[in-house]
């Protein structure tokens, strides 16, 4: 008989420049250093926006935290779980 795993949470590994801490923006995914979270760069690159405009606009960022929000989202989408009504 299977091990029941209802109760099991799964800690997720950050990418190196995204951090969680308590006391920055409500403990949201943020890129490290900053105050920036992670959802706000998503959400501009899914409105348009090209990386190099995200970097003109936050000049504290470097491409690779643009590719670790990327990554960030990708990681939570290959661990999705979708209901599907039939």
């Amino acid at each position: 008989m299977p091990a029941d795993t209802s109760d099991t949470v799964e800690v997720m590994d950050f990418p190196e420049h995204i951090e969680v801490r308590s006391d920055v923006m409500m403990g949201k995914p943020c890129l490290k250093g900053t105050r920036i979270p992670v959802y706000l760069i998503l959400e501009k690159l899914a409105a348009g926006e090209t990386s190099q405009d995200i970097l003109a606009a936050y000049p504290q960022l470097g491409p690779e935290h643009v590719k670790a929000s990327l990554e960030y989202a990708a990681r939570l989408a290959a661990d999705e779980i979708v209901l599907a009504n039939q």
